[in-house]
Order: C-alpha cells, then sequence, then structure tokens
C-alpha cells in the first residue's frame, strides 16, 4: 500500500509500541486534533504500515467506527495510568472487548530465502485491532508503563516509549519535535 501524499497524514510509527503508534492516529490532541483515519482506506493503509498485516483486505465503515472507539479509550486508558490514575470502567471494558476478539495468527511461511512470519484472520481489520488492544492491556499492567511519555513540544500530543538509556527523552523524536525545539531556541537565543 501506498503511504499518503499529505505528510499531515502520515502515520507516525515512533511510539515504540504498537498501541501507542495506534494512538497517534488522532494528531495534536491538545491543539488543532486532526483526524488520520478519516475513512476505511485510511485504517486499511495504517494496518500495512503497521505491520500487521500486508493486505488487510476489504476495511468496512464499522470496522472503522470501532478502530476509533478503541483507539480513544486505549488513549485515555494509557494516560491515567501514566498519571497514577485508575482508568475509566468503560474504556477498560471497550480494550478488553477488543482483546478478546482473536487477533492475527502468526504463521510460517516456507519462501525461497527461508521461514518468514506471515499474519492471517478471517477479518483482518477486527483481528489487527485485537492485537492493538492486546498491546495496550499488556502495557498499562506492566513495568514498561512507567517509561511511557508525552512529548514535550505543546503542539504535539504523541505517546513514545522512552528506551533511552538514562530515561531523560523529551521529544517523540528529535527528526519531528527535538529539531522544532533546538531551532526556536537558537531563534529567541539570537534575537536578543
Amino acid at each position: 500500500m501506498s503511504r499518503s501524499a499529505d505528510p499531515s497524514m502520515a502515520f507516525p510509527f515512533i511510539g515504540g509500541r504498537v498501541c501507542l503508534d495506534f494512538a497517534a492516529t488522532l494528531g495534536r490532541r491538545h491543539a488543532a486534533a486532526f483526524e488520520r483515519l478519516p475513512d476505511p482506506a485510511a485504517l486499511s493503509r495504517w494496518i500495512a504500515e503497521a505491520g500487521l498485516h500486508p493486505e488487510p483486505g476489504e476495511v468496512t465503515p464499522h470496522d472503522l467506527a470501532h478502530a476509533r472507539l478503541l483507539r480513544e479509550a486505549l488513549n485515555r486508558m494509557v494516560r491515567a495510568v501514566m498519571d497514577g490514575a485508575a482508568p475509566d470502567p468503560s474504556d477498560v471494558e471497550e480494550v478488553n472487548a477488543a482483546s478478546r476478539l482473536p487477533d492475527l495468527a502468526p504463521l510460517v511461511v516456507l519462501t525461497s530465502s527461508g521461514p518468514a512470519l506471515r499474519r492471517q484472520a478471517a477479518h483482518v481489520a477486527p483481528a489487527a485491532l485485537a492485537t492493538v488492544a492486546r498491546d495496550a492491556a499488556t502495557l498499562v499492567t506492566g513495568p514498561l508503563i512507567d517509561r511511557v511519555k508525552e512529548c514535550a513540544n505543546p503542539g504535539c500530543s504523541l505517546l513514545f516509549l522512552d528506551d533511552s538509556q538514562a530515561r531523560r527523552r523529551r521529544w517523540c523524536s528529535m527528526e519531528r519535535c527535538g529539531n522544532l525545539a533546538k531551532i526556536a531556541t537558537y531563534r529567541s537565543r539570537s534575537s536578543r
């Protein structure tokens, strides 16, 4: 599948976890939010670009509606746990409902270059969302939740897993927000 021609609609895969990357399909949550999943084709593209399934097949409007509900529930759940608060029970149930669905089955496929992993499901979109929901459930109940941060750029709302050695990472990525902060700091010093 091809990537979006509009750079603002490109999916950021910098969260370090598939559930955090999925939450990023709603951009700039604290500013002028924009939807990166405007239609079923965009959800199909996200599934492929996330590496969950190379050919998601038909994604229905119902799949898209379910994906958006799940995305917002898992985003609120992760943020609540990050803040040391109890997540809303309805958000937990939304994530759990998706987690209960069959996910993408990992299969070994023999190729000319050796065994390869392929994922399969009868209905790819709900299975891919089950995989995302299970990742969120594992994240919020495990020790890695303490390493999840929100980008320090006030115009960015991306969550990421801080995998830096010192655990001092501030930006979703240096290429994205870190460089913007450096440029702003440089300009403010130069204008004095």
